[in-house]
């Protein structure tokens, strides 16, 4: 007499009220309780008010002090609460929270499309904004939302920011000059260029610059060779192809209308590659020629370098090898120094047009 029976195997355990209300808890209605019964892991409201119901008595606290919440039926007492609690299948109890968890993201989902959770402020605020951004942050900038975005396009935002970054003393090209500024085409391109000579931090990315690249620039090949000098050094002037098939997304970040002519850069897939012989070399016209290999290597008397230039008629597609007797061949030996100057490089010079 007094002993708690073992349930059978496969029967679940019940936790009954007079267990809670008598001071009967064992360890077996908590550590070693059967999973299947409350799949979720979480114990049942009702049990979990029976508990909370003792453990106050014990302490000492009146009954109606006690949250009951009328157990989970609003039925007389927590036993009885418990009992019908108990009888739920668990397949029933696991398909209405999953029903209750859909509704509130479903809800959620609605409350976030109809944007009741941000304010959008007027163009003159991110417009005032944008006369303490820093140049190197104006990319994170644009992306904060659309407004701040049409800031950046704006005349006036690239007009301020030429004279809070001009130095008296700088010496700039006509075209870079302050009483240029007042024209629109080109507006942005002619900011952002002598920005590599007044600001400090985009010049002292042009000086860490080595004068023979780690690894070899693979960003000019399949370009268009649209200029071509040299007086020991080699100028080449090449013109990216652009991909034929746009991004959506891209076309979608077009600038408006009224600042299309700000925006217009005329060398804007354009760079120049420069390479300095000690020697005078002659080399055949490429001029109008798709570039298609760029190598560095030692050069023969092993204290320089040799560069080797192929250019062809047509684009070579990914994967194809060429053969030694297509195209034209220039090899530059020996080789002092190999740079490659972006259209913004105070080196590159840029459209008389622009």
């Amino acid at each position: 007499p007094g002993a708690v029976a073992m349930p059978k195997r496969g029967k679940r355990l019940k936790f009954r009220a007079h267990n809670a209300c008598s001071g009967q808890m064992t360890v077996v209605d908590y550590a070693n309780s059967d999973p299947a019964v409350v799949k979720s892991g979480r114990v049942k409201k009702a049990v979990a008010n029976t508990v909370q119901q003792e453990v106050k008595s014990l302490c000492g606290l009146e009954a109606s002090q006690v949250p009951a919440e009328e157990a989970l039926s609003g039925v007389g007492g927590p036993c009885d609460a418990i009992d019908s609690s108990d009888e739920m299948d668990v397949q029933e109890e696991t398909t209405w929270e999953r029903t209750i968890s859909r509704k509130k993201k479903s809800k959620r989902h609605k409350e976030d499309l109809d944007g009741a959770g941000g304010e959008e402020y007027p163009m003159d605020i991110w417009l005032l904004l944008a006369s303490y951004i820093r140049p190197e942050d104006i990319v994170n900038f644009s992306l904060i939302c659309k407004n701040a975005w049409i800031v950046t396009c704006t005349a006036a935002f690239w007009t301020r920011l030429y004279r809070r970054h001009y130095i008296l003393d700088a010496s700039l090209p006509l075209r870079l000059g302050p009483e240029s500024m007042e024209k629109l085409h080109c507006l942005r391109a002619c900011v952002i260029r002598p920005l590599y000579h007044m600001y400090e931090p985009f010049a002292a990315r042009i000086s860490k610059n080595p004068a023979i690249p780690e690894s070899t620039p693979s960003t000019l090949k399949n370009s268009k060779c649209l200029l071509f000098w040299c007086r020991k050094i080699f100028n080449f002037k090449f013109k990216k192809q652009s991909p034929r098939l746009k991004n959506k997304c891209m076309e979608r970040l077009q600038p408006p209308i009224q600042y299309e002519d700000v925006h217009t850069n005329l060398d804007q897939d354009c760079c120049l590659l420069q390479v300095t012989t000690l020697n005078f070399i002659f080399i055949p016209i490429v001029m109008g020629m798709i570039f298609t290999l760029f190598t560095i290597d030692v050069s023969m008397d092993m204290r320089h370098h040799q560069v080797r230039l192929v250019f062809q008629d047509s684009p070579v597609r990914g994967g194809w090898n060429l053969r030694s007797e297509q195209g034209v061949q220039v090899i530059l030996d020996p080789v002092h120094s190999v740079r490659l100057f972006d259209w913004w490089h105070p080196q590159n010079p840029f459209s008389l047009r622009a």
